[in-house]
């Protein structure tokens, strides 16, 4: 079992007006990476494909991949290419299950956007995970 120290969301960097369906990801994933790089998918409908078993180290965080579970959900762009926070209720809904579900597993992991890594430039889920999820962090 790997030490997972922490949970990175990710968006899909997809535009909310078209659809990109779990199958899309994978595909696209597997083009660049050889597989799906995420752990889990959550598509606009609050459906959550589990993509990638969490034993096995993904491709979604350069750098901290090694200890660290991804989350993405689908979307991420407004219909004219803009990042933004595009979640719907139900994605909302399924990715605070989903991260509590996955800290009952790993209770000492952090809960982080993309965005708020060392290094990382990407407005990438394109709202800040550690102030959303607050109140699910693990004790300083």
């Amino acid at each position: 079992m790997r030490n997972i120290t922490m949970i990175i969301i990710h968006c899909s960097a997809t535009r909310s007006d078209r659809p990109f369906p779990v199958t899309s990801l994978i595909a696209c994933h597997r083009q660049r990476f050889g597989y799906t790089g995420y752990h889990y998918y959550i598509t606009r409908n609050g459906q959550t494909h589990q993509t990638r078993h969490e034993n096995l180290v993904g491709a979604h965080a350069k750098g901290y991949n090694t200890h660290s579970i991804g989350i993405c959900y689908e979307g991420g762009l407004l219909p004219n290419g803009h990042p933004a926070d595009t979640r719907t209720e139900a994605q909302k809904a399924a990715l605070w299950h989903l991260i509590q579900s996955l800290l009952a597993d790993y209770p000492q992991a952090r809960i982080l956007g993309h965005c708020e890594l060392p290094g990382v430039t990407k407005t990438c889920p394109n709202f800040l995970a550690s102030r959303e999820y607050a109140d699910l962090q693990p004790a300083a």
